[in-house]
């Protein structure tokens, strides 16, 4: 059996990522365990592991630092057992080197970039950006087979994590300019959409992360 640790700092919304996992997990092959959990020895020892996200980076950050040994606890798995990690919206952006919203705030680092305030150039494109868009680039990325081509994903943010290098995107997406939807490196993945709000292919995204063997 294989477990995922779906982190629970007091942010995001947790019972829906919670409740599409669960569902995600019925369609693989393998007996898979979610564990809602912010226990540094539970995390560490998970099989793969997700970080949800909602509101400001900054808030984030700091609810994750402020759960005793959660930082090190993740770093471990992913960094040290080389564990398949999913970040979802600000659970993604977390894994920049700073975030821009309010102040600088130091995120974890994992993939080198910065999280910036969209800004369309298209002034009929509101922020918040709210609603479906398809998706540029996937196809070839593991986490999006099966998907179909621009596959349409729920998005609701303000801001975006764009990495130094342009290698580490694994799909773009548009609103009023383009900027990065999901980012992969190794065994870190990361998306700005919500798959739990995505309908089926938002559950086939977790379904393949839930198969992912990077």
């Amino acid at each position: 059996m294989r477990t995922v640790a779906l982190i629970d700092y007091g942010a995001g919304n947790l019972r829906s990522a919670e409740k599409a996992l669960r569902k995600a997990a019925d369609a693989v092959a393998a007996t898979v365990e979610v564990a809602v959990t912010a226990d540094p020895d539970a995390v560490a020892r998970a099989d793969a592991i997700v970080l949800p996200g909602v509101g400001a980076f900054a808030a984030c950050m700091a609810a994750v630092e402020a759960r005793p040994g959660l930082v090190e606890a993740m770093t471990k798995a992913v960094h040290g057992r080389g564990a398949p990690f999913l970040g979802i919206c600000v659970g993604m952006q977390l894994m920049a080197t700073r975030g821009l919203e309010f102040r600088v705030t130091p995120g974890l680092n994992w993939i080198s970039g910065e999280v910036r305030r969209l800004a369309p150039a298209d002034r009929r494109c509101k922020i918040p950006h709210m609603g479906w868009n398809c998706l540029d680039g996937a196809d070839t990325a593991a986490m999006f087979a099966g998907l179909p081509s621009r596959a349409d994903m729920y998005f609701t943010h303000s801001f975006a994590f764009f990495p130094d290098d342009d290698a580490d995107v694994a799909a773009w997406t548009d609103h009023g300019g383009r900027f990065p939807a999901a980012v992969m490196r190794d065994n870190l993945a990361g998306v700005q959409f919500h798959p739990e709000k995505s309908q089926s292919v938002g559950l086939r995204l977790l379904a393949n992360f839930l198969e992912w063997r990077p």
